[in-house]
């Protein structure tokens, strides 16, 4: 994975987890305002009980005769009242009395009549003059039973002489809090798709305005025969490019300081051999053999530089490429063979013979000479690493929707600190019979065009010894062929 896409997905990341941080912290602030909004009612029913009670206090002592009858009418009650979401049919606010000690003179329920409830901290509290408020649950281990209760004192001549406790389900209110979390998040999540949606638009629209669309419609154009699967995927290809720019507009991928720096560490050593060389042919005993060996120096360090400019200039215009202009079907059989012939008489200095295996026939849809460049890159590694003597092998193979070009030698494998690193640009591993290096570039331009043809490439070691590198594509069917 490239650093450019490593920092994209960092962005991602970091986008989504405040995207649910944010969610996170509405969606959990949900239950605890409707419980304030729930709690400041039952301030004001108790308050206004504890007044009705104390109509009927006499000489200090609590008389609840009024409450009986009137929570019996009530729970008696039919009515209908649709609430947004929620339908009500029966009340279910519950309310009991005690007297000064705590103890219950009123259940509206009737479950608790005589129970000390001194222990309660709505009771107590508000028995002390304080504000007095809990949430129980009628059943331990249920949160769904939980009930809130607010109490309200009862006072005669100034003095508190007993409490009015208000209490209200938690779950009569608790579906208003399950639909707004599932508005807030489906909101949220909408909200967070539409501006990632966005930034595509801003990235690939705005920057390069019906770019994409011009291509696919001129791609469209050139085509002979209309195909629907091949009109499908090459509008996949297009909505993948796009993704892509997004991705390096986010990332503020910026390619003239990526090759200035990599260009500049490339060619110090090749520019420090050619000064040292000019400076010792300024020498004017030199002998002609040193002479002609510092020349030789030169050449080879300059036709270096030429090569490296040579591949960068190439794969740059690759990578800053949309897609493929033109494509056609491309006989991958025919093709591998004609690789292979050329590349005889290079691989016959050397005594190493190259061999084609075509196990099936295969076609890809693709640009001819850019496949034609891979395949042959690959093969020209696999002859720089083999030994005199022996062979490399050309394989064609195909699957249902796949085809496989690997490329095998018999050398020496890749190292074990290079398997991570040999895509990298301007990485490369000493030939064994010369020991110099190339360019670094030719397996990052196969990358490209790889990635161009929606296929991938893989390299990696052979199990009998070797390295073996792999060219996937996707297959053409057989009525293109």
């Amino acid at each position: 994975m490239s650093r450019r896409t490593r920092i994209f997905i960092g962005i991602l990341l970091i986008y989504t987890a405040g995207i649910a941080f944010l969610l996170y912290r509405v969606v959990s602030d949900i239950d605890p305002r409707y419980r304030e909004s729930a709690e400041e009612s039952l301030v004001e029913t108790s308050q206004l009980i504890a007044s009705l009670v104390e109509q009927d206090v006499i000489a200090g002592a609590i008389t609840t005769a009024r409450l009986e009858p009137l929570f019996r009418t009530v729970y008696a009650r039919e009515f209908s009242a649709q609430i947004y979401n929620l339908h009500k049919s029966r009340v279910e606010l519950r309310v009991y009395v005690t007297d000064r000690s705590g103890r219950v003179v009123f259940d509206s329920l009737g479950r608790h009549l005589g129970a000390d409830y001194s222990q309660w901290s709505d009771v107590n509290r508000t028995l002390a003059g304080l504000y007095g408020a809990r949430t129980s649950r009628d059943v331990d281990g249920d949160p769904r039973t939980s009930v809130m209760y607010v109490g309200a004192p009862i006072r005669w001549n100034n003095e508190i002489v007993g409490m009015v406790s208000v209490g209200k389900p938690v779950q009569s209110f608790g579906q208003f809090v399950e639909d707004a979390r599932a508005r807030t998040l489906w909101v949220g999540v909408g909200s967070g798709l539409a501006l990632l949606l966005l930034a595509v638009i801003v990235s690939v629209w705005l920057v390069r305005p019906f770019g994409l669309i011009s291509d696919y419609w001129t791609w469209v154009r050139a085509q002979r025969t209309l195909s629907v699967s091949r009109m499908a995927r090459r509008a996949v290809d297009a909505l993948r490019t796009g993704f892509s720019e997004m991705r390096d507009a986010l990332t503020g991928r910026n390619y003239v300081a990526d090759y200035v720096q990599t260009f500049t560490h490339e060619v110090k050593s090749p520019l420090s051999a050619i000064r040292g060389a000019a400076e010792l042919l300024q020498e004017p005993s030199m002998p002609h053999a040193e002479r002609e060996r510092f020349l030789k120096n030169i050449e080879r360090e300059t036709q270096r530089i030429q090569e490296i400019v040579d591949r960068m200039m190439e794969l740059t215009a690759l990578e800053t490429r949309r897609g493929l202009d033109r494509t056609e079907p491309v006989p991958l059989a025919s093709l591998i063979e004609d690789i292979a012939i050329s590349a005889q008489p290079a691989a016959a200095q050397r005594n190493i013979s190259v061999k084609v295996n075509i196990r099936n026939e295969a076609s890809t849809e693709g640009d001819p000479f850019l496949l034609r460049r891979a395949i042959s890159n690959l093969l020209d590694n696999a002859i720089d690493f083999s030994p005199p003597e022996s062979e490399v092998l050309l394989t064609l193979e195909t699957t249902t929707k796949l085809a496989r070009v690997t490329v095998r030698d018999r050398g020496p494998g890749i190292p074990d600190y290079a398997q991570e690193k040999v895509f990298q640009k301007f990485y490369s591993l000493a030939r064994p019979h010369s020991q110099k290096k190339s360019t670094g570039l030719g397996l990052a331009f196969v990358k490209e065009i790889a990635a161009l043809h929606r296929g991938r490439i893989e390299l990696g070691n052979a199990a009998r010894g070797g390295a073996v590198a792999t060219l996937t594509l996707p297959l053409l069917p057989a009525s293109h062929h």
